[in-house]
């Protein structure tokens, strides 16, 4: 169902909210996955929140379009998607020494990326009795991050083959720059590499895993490289790094505001902290109750972000403050109370993010929790 954009903030109780649109979840999802080749599994990216978005919300409505795993960051976060009834395979793509009995007593399922934590889940493994649990080997072919390096493909392999407590449920490496085609030949390269150490890994350990490398970038740009299963994190929240070339994905995400206060200030008058901002002439300054507390950080400030009014762009007036933000609202036609789009879908959180340096998975991922999430199914 469509919904119409609001003409008012839904909840007095909630001047400042994030509205997150499922039914553009589920055509991103859809619209990722007819891209893949049948049978091809499909991992959703649910780390930071999904994205700064709502998790268990975003888990939930995934789960019931049949994904096929998730994916967390850290441990708190696949037990947080359990304790909300999520019981889709759960990958904690950078588990930490600390959590691996939480992992174990939560179904998770940790990526091992160096022997320290190889050796210290086998442990775990073995202290609670546990026979094949499923785990994830990750290997650096070129981003440089996480992961086992091609010549420890095979001592990694010898350590699987010497006991009966962890299996490998896939092998995985990561992309370094698969949305940048000018860096094709370099993103050949660690496809290359990725099955060549596949080939490698296989032969020791005596079967083959699902094997995993694209992301939403790769999904879109090396068909070739799905293997068995693809992770997408960004495109699901609605964001491709190349949208002339690869429309169809629509934000799930819209921040609002609405105006708490307009004043008339002179020219020669400053407006905010340090008078970031010195009015030239006459201006009209609308206040809206939303900071840098709030994500929306000091570099957006002195004209570098706007806001959308009534149709209208409305510049950042001076510093961001903590709770508020000052726009230069002269020649618009609003009033009190009237909505304020920060992003969504008369400004993008890509278009807003540019204005200040930045991208939009940093822009997304800040919003604080402090700003309620309202659910549009």
């Amino acid at each position: 169902m469509l919904l119409k954009p609001m003409l008012q903030p839904m909840n007095k109780q909630f001047p400042t909210f994030l509205e997150i649109d499922l039914s553009a979840l589920e055509s991103n999802f859809f619209h990722l996955k007819q891209k893949l080749s049948e049978g091809t599994k499909f991992l959703a990216v649910i780390k930071a929140f999904a994205y700064g978005s709502a998790a268990s919300a975003v888990a939930k409505k995934l789960e019931s379009l049949e994904v096929d795993y998730f994916a967390v960051a850290y441990t708190q976060e696949g037990v947080a998607l359990r304790t909300a009834g999520i019981r889709k395979p759960i990958m904690v793509l950078h588990p930490q020494p600390t959590c691996l009995d939480d992992i174990i007593d939560s179904c998770l399922e940790p990526c091992l990326y160096n022997f320290d934590i190889l050796n210290a889940f086998l442990i775990a493994a073995k202290n609670k009795q546990q026979h094949h649990y499923p785990v994830h080997v990750k290997f650096n072919t070129g981003l440089n991050r996480l992961g086992f390096q091609h010549d420890q493909c095979l001592t990694v392999a010898n350590v699987f083959g010497t006991q009966d407590h962890l299996r490998v449920a896939s092998i995985l490496s990561h992309l370094a720059a698969s949305e940048d085609l000018q860096e094709k030949e370099f993103t050949l390269s660690q496809i290359g590499l990725f099955e060549k150490i596949n080939q490698d890994f296989c032969e020791i350990l005596g079967y083959q895993p699902v094997r995993h490398l694209c992301n939403t970038s790769g999904i879109l740009n090396y068909p070739h490289a799905h293997f068995e299963m693809v992770r997408s994190g960004i495109g699901l929240y609605g964001f491709s790094n190349d949208p002339i070339n690869h429309p169809g994905l629509k934000p799930i995400a819209s921040l609002k505001t609405h105006i708490s206060q307009i004043h008339s200030v002179a020219k020669g008058d400053s407006v905010g902290y340090n008078r970031g901002y010195v009015c030239p002439e006459d201006k009209s300054v609308a206040v809206v109750p939303i900071g840098h507390a709030d994500g929306i950080g000091r570099q957006y400030g002195k004209g570098k972000g706007q806001m959308i009014i009534n149709e209208k762009a409305a510049p950042i007036m001076g510093n961001v403050c903590m709770d508020m933000i000052m726009l230069d609202v002269t020649g618009i036609d609003c009033k009190e109370g009237d909505t304020v789009e920060v992003f969504g879908q008369s400004q993008t959180a890509e278009k807003l993010a540019e204005g200040a340096g930045t991208i939009s998975y940093e822009l997304i991922t800040g919003i604080s929790s402090r700003v309620p999430r309202v659910i549009l199914h």
